[in-house]
């Protein structure tokens, strides 16, 4: 490829992926709305379902988010009644974060969520199983992930 070509918008893969982000989270936008939370406390809450107290640390961490980004996030969610946060009793440096019952029961209504947007996308199982392979390779081999 020469150098013109490189830099061609639609040659990106950085461009692809972006607007494949964009256009996936605005599929989930009217399932979220109708649980009263945003995507960003979507995933926040996938995580909190799997684990329901974990460090603000650790959650960053799966989330690939810093703690500027998370803090104002967890102070909504928290107003909304989804978590609580507190400081460790181990370690005051270290803050914890829980689900509350109202988070914990927001996860019943959240799981057609998922197979609802999948149909959005018209892929088979088998094509949407190889991406997220493909892009977990690609996201590990980066070097900030983990």
């Amino acid at each position: 490829m020469d150098k013109d070509e490189m830099l061609k918008l639609d040659n990106q893969l950085c461009f692809a992926i972006y607007a494949c982000s964009k256009e996936i989270t605005r599929i989930y936008r009217p399932f979220l709305e109708e649980l009263g939370i945003t995507y960003t406390q979507y995933i926040t809450l996938l995580v909190l379902w799997e684990t329901p107290e974990i460090t603000l640390k650790e959650l960053g961490e799966r989330l690939y988010l810093d703690s500027g980004t998370l803090t104002p996030l967890l102070k909504k969610m928290e107003t909304a009644g989804l978590i609580s946060r507190q400081r460790s009793k181990e370690d005051e440096r270290s803050l914890i974060v829980k689900l509350t019952d109202k988070g914990k029961e927001l996860k019943k209504q959240a799981y057609d969520i998922p197979q609802k947007a999948f149909c959005s996308t018209q892929m088979s199982i088998d094509e949407a199983i190889s991406l997220r392979e493909q892009i977990h390779k690609v996201l590990n081999r980066l070097p900030s992930a983990k």
